[in-house]
């Protein structure tokens, strides 16, 4: 599986043939190194909620330019259908379902956001089980989540004002009981934090932290 992380909250993934991003925010992103255009293959597109730092409409045109299916919430995702996007599915907190060949779950995420709720995906790819809650606070459903999906990858954000900081990133990590993190939602704007030191060291050695660079790409 290879992982890029464009910056942000936005990530591309490929594997085994699938190809999914998850809150593509490119257009206006200050620290992404590619344009919407250079996007030339998606299976599924993945918007966590409706704040523009989230990439509701580049989602959008990379749907229509790919033929990629728009995942959201129901209300989001209505929005999508709204705006042209051909292939759409709209769930809720709880919920599951598939497209592509690869089943996800909509998770709960404690954000405001301007449509519907935000929400997390629990996705099921070929190779790993990878968690993206979008951008939340911490909270205990989240060691439920663990127990019941054996999440190998989450990405969290550790930028803190709006979402969790490291210490509670790292508090997430331990009630997912997941190995592996891949920080986000950091060093995008000054207000935000600006390295994922301090979350390495509190997160421990036992924890392999995937600290990548914008634009950065890895194989796991």
């Amino acid at each position: 599986m290879k992982i890029n992380w464009i910056g942000h909250s936005a990530i591309l993934i490929e594997d085994q043939g699938k190809t999914i991003l998850i809150d593509p925010w490119i257009t206006g992103n200050p620290v992404a190194k590619i344009k919407v255009e250079d996007i030339k293959k998606a299976d599924v597109v993945f918007v966590s909620h409706g704040h523009g730092d989230h990439g509701f409409d580049d989602a959008v045109l990379i749907c229509k330019n790919t033929g990629a299916t728009f995942v959201s919430i129901f209300e989001l995702a209505n929005e999508a259908k709204g705006k042209g996007v051909e292939k759409v599915i709209g769930g809720n907190v709880g919920g599951t379902a598939k497209a592509s060949d690869i089943e996800f779950v909509f998770t709960t995420a404690t954000h405001s956001t301007t449509v519907g709720v935000a929400i997390g995906f629990v996705i099921k790819l070929p190779s790993f089980t990878i968690f993206h809650p979008g951008d939340t606070g911490l909270f205990m459903d989240m060691k439920l989540l663990g127990e019941l999906y054996d999440i190998d990858l989450a990405f969290l954000p550790i930028g803190s004002l709006y979402t969790m900081g490291p210490l509670e990133a790292a508090k997430a990590l331990e009630l997912l009981n997941c190995p592996k993190v891949v920080p986000i939602h950091y060093k995008t704007f000054p207000v935000l934090v600006q390295d994922a030191e301090e979350f390495k060291k509190i997160a421990g050695p036992m924890v392999d932290v995937i600290a990548l660079e914008p634009g950065e790409e890895k194989e796991i």
